[in-house]
């Protein structure tokens, strides 16, 4: 890694510690965060300032305060730095379910994009998606016949959303769809967004088969807006540890698989 890359990774992994303490405690101050993170003041107040512009965090004098988690939990760039090792633990469990030949569309979720890195590994495969970061990944492999789902570009999500894209998705039957989502329960999932919802289910719906791929974190949990039933899905896989009694009320409504990290 270059020393520009270096310090780069070094500034989001303090940026998501910065994120990670506002969101626990609800605020924070400059001088709080600049013994947390170990840096200097004024590195503290440019992280502020970068976070603010962005939209994850606001910014008050003297220290800032969490948005609703609505705007943190739809950033990509938090997003892809959250639970990496459970969502590369999803993505391994997910490839025992994907075959040469077969047709994928894939959400806009870093645990989809956890997935699309193994891909090439059993091409060939044609791979329909609106995240970019997937396209990215997938557009020098021989055996990956890529398809883009165009529609607006969303800059907080690095995807294409909005009505077309949603016509787009409506237009294709592919063999399986694998998506993840923000919440769920043992009976229901959720997300905060309208009109990802709207996206996410139009994906299900375009597959054959439906995979949902969720961390332990997420279990539990809701959202604003219900997605899908638990039993709309075909395949549910989690990582642990989770509490057995959600456990219990998925599997008497679908196919769940429970990995290891």
């Amino acid at each position: 890694m270059t020393a520009q890359g270096a310090a780069r990774a070094s500034r989001q992994q303090r940026q998501q510690q910065i994120v990670d303490h506002v969101l626990a405690k609800g605020d924070a101050s400059v001088a709080e965060l600049t013994e947390l993170t170990g840096v200097s003041v004024m590195t503290v107040h440019r992280d502020i300032a970068e976070l603010a512009d962005r939209g994850i965090l606001r910014k008050y004098h003297g220290g800032v305060s969490a948005q609703p988690s609505t705007v943190f939990e739809s950033s990509s760039d938090f997003r892809l730095h959250a639970h990496t090792g459970e969502k590369d633990a999803l993505a391994r469990a997910a490839l025992d379910l994907v075959a040469p030949g077969m047709s994928l569309m894939l959400d806009d979720s870093t645990t989809a994009l956890a997935l699309a890195k193994l891909l090439p590994q059993v091409g060939p495969l044609t791979v329909v998606t609106n995240y970019r970061l997937i396209t990215e990944e997938l557009r020098a492999a021989d055996d990956i016949r890529l398809i883009g789902i165009g529609g607006e570009y969303s800059r907080t999500h690095d995807s294409w959303i909005g009505l077309s894209a949603l016509e787009m998705i409506k237009s294709f039957s592919v063999d399986l769809t694998l998506v993840s989502t923000s919440a769920m329960t043992g009976t229901m999932t959720y997300h905060q967004e309208q009109e990802i919802v709207a996206l996410k289910r139009a994906m299900r719906l375009a597959g054959s088969v439906s995979v949902l791929l969720m961390d332990h974190s997420k279990v539990g949990r809701s959202a604003l807006h219900r997605l899908d039933p638990v039993d709309a899905f075909d395949h549910v896989v989690l990582t642990g540890p989770v509490d057995d009694e959600p456990v219990a009320e998925m599997r008497k409504l679908t196919d769940v698989r429970v990995v290891t990290t």
